[in-house]
């Protein structure tokens, strides 16, 4: 196959860059107008293409590829053909009879998707398309895009934490047609100082410190919870996925130095007893100054969660600072949590989880309007008046066969704005729990201090 050079003069020829005066949909006037459509018909160029965007791919060999609406789907075809990677179709809209499903094909929870865009300038379309796909539990690896505008789109992703890679940037299109005679070097300047002064800008989102939230959570268990992390310097929720109170109070003992929350299942405790478990539990929560999460996942009635609240032999509400809620039953079954601040599930870490983005809207808004609820469990953003709490956080371990799909702390705090990582297995399955806390709590500090 000829060089780069020559593959992009024999795309030229289809007129992919007209120079002149153009306006753009921004309203800005630009000296010249790039459109990639053309290539399609060229099936030859266009297979060519498709050779030249696989070899721009990490060693690490996707899933499945997807192309942004509309230009590059065609150009994803050509990639999935000559590669053999399922191709899954992005909807501009979702359809408003039949499955109307966004994403179309056939797709796995947790599989690698390999993003593929024509144009590159202000990266809109690929922040669009990106969530789209995401919510759908893909994870996007990588970026390809054939040209670069070099306007703050490509960094502005990065920024994001997404890997991009480009066929050419304007630059190196404007060089090559320079050598070429198709167009003057007064051209390739007007160009290129175009480019420079309108790079688009853009600022990081800076997050708000614990300090800041601590301003906006009025609730006493939040307020608690956020000056925790201040004075520890830590916002790991350990998870005592243990099953014997030996285990849960040995397990706490240890780690508790380094959390600010215990994460407890009760019911999995089989020699349960409330003087034995809980209050010697209690001892410990205090003496190292950590709060006790029991992740019961309520999911009933108001007044039936009322009862599994405060009676039988758990006692939940006597102890518990913070609980797990569904909030599946509406709004009024979130009224009886009144001594435990609710992190509400608005979504799962599990492959196959049914909290699809209808879901979670409308979870949120149930959390948003509840004064008991601090938060949400959630594997996406969530908005500022809830702290984020992210499961599924694993330095090491990327998926354990049983469905659980795991992210690192860089991730979830630069990609999430998580507030607290919840470590499981990292931790209790450790050979020394007590040094494994240790590091996920140096990790998610640095992490949370970073994407300040």
């Amino acid at each position: 196959m000829e060089n780069k050079k020559d593959f992009f003069l024999e795309c030229y020829q289809l007129g992919i860059i007209k120079f002149g005066k153009f306006t753009l949909k921004s309203g800005i006037e630009s000296p010249f107008y790039v459109d990639l459509r053309p290539l399609a018909s060229d099936a030859k160029i266009l297979k060519k293409l498709g050779h030249y965007l696989l070899q721009l791919v990490s060693n690490a060999q996707p899933e499945l590829i997807c192309g942004v609406p509309y230009a590059a789907l065609p150009m994803a075809t050509a990639m999935a053909l000559e590669s053999e990677i399922p191709l899954i179709i992005k909807r501009k809209e979702a359809k408003s009879y039949g499955t109307k499903k966004l994403i179309e094909g056939i797709f796995e929870k947790g599989q690698s998707c390999l993003v593929v865009e024509d144009v590159i300038t202000s990266g809109k379309s690929l922040l669009e398309t990106i969530p789209e796909i995401e919510n759908e539990g893909i994870k996007v690896s990588e970026i390809v895009v054939v040209l670069d505008r070099e306007q703050g789109g490509k960094e502005l992703l990065e920024e994001k934490g997404y890997q991009v890679r480009t066929l050419f940037t304007i630059r190196e299109a404007c060089q090559i047609l320079v050598e070429a005679g198709k167009i003057t070097e007064e051209e390739q300047q007007r160009i290129e100082d175009f480019v420079k002064g309108n790079a688009i800008t853009f600022e990081k989102p800076k997050r708000k410190s614990y300090k800041e939230k601590l301003a906006i959570h009025s609730h006493s268990k939040a307020q608690k919870l956020l000056q925790l992390a201040m004075e520890k310097e830590s916002n790991l929720i350990a998870s005592a996925d243990v099953v014997t109170t030996a285990e849960l109070l040995d397990f706490a003992e240890k780690v508790g130095p380094h959390i600010v929350a215990l994460k407890t299942h009760a019911d999995i405790i089989t020699d349960f007893d409330y003087e034995k478990t809980i209050v010697p539990l209690l001892d410990i929560a205090q003496k190292h100054r950590f709060l006790l999460m029991e992740d019961r996942k309520f999911a009933d009635i108001g007044s039936t969660q009322e009862l599994q609240y405060s009676y039988g032999i758990h006692r939940i509400s006597s102890w518990a600072d913070l609980i797990t809620s569904q909030v599946i039953g509406g709004a009024k079954s979130l009224d009886f949590f009144l001594n435990s601040g609710v992190i509400s599930i608005i979504g799962m870490s599990s492959e196959g989880t049914l909290t699809d983005a209808n879901y979670r809207a409308e979870a949120i808004k149930v959390a948003q309007a509840h004064p008991n609820v601090i938060g949400g469990v959630s594997q996406d953003t969530l908005p500022e008046d809830l702290l984020l709490f992210t499961p599924g956080v694993n330095i090491d371990i990327q998926a354990d066969g049983k469905g659980q799909q795991y992210n690192s702390p860089e991730v979830v705090f630069s990609k999430l704005g998580t507030d607290f990582i919840i470590v499981g297995r990292g931790i209790y399955k450790a050979e020394d729990a007590e040094q494994a806390a240790l590091q996920y709590k140096i990790a998610g500090w640095n992490a949370y201090l970073e994407n300040l």
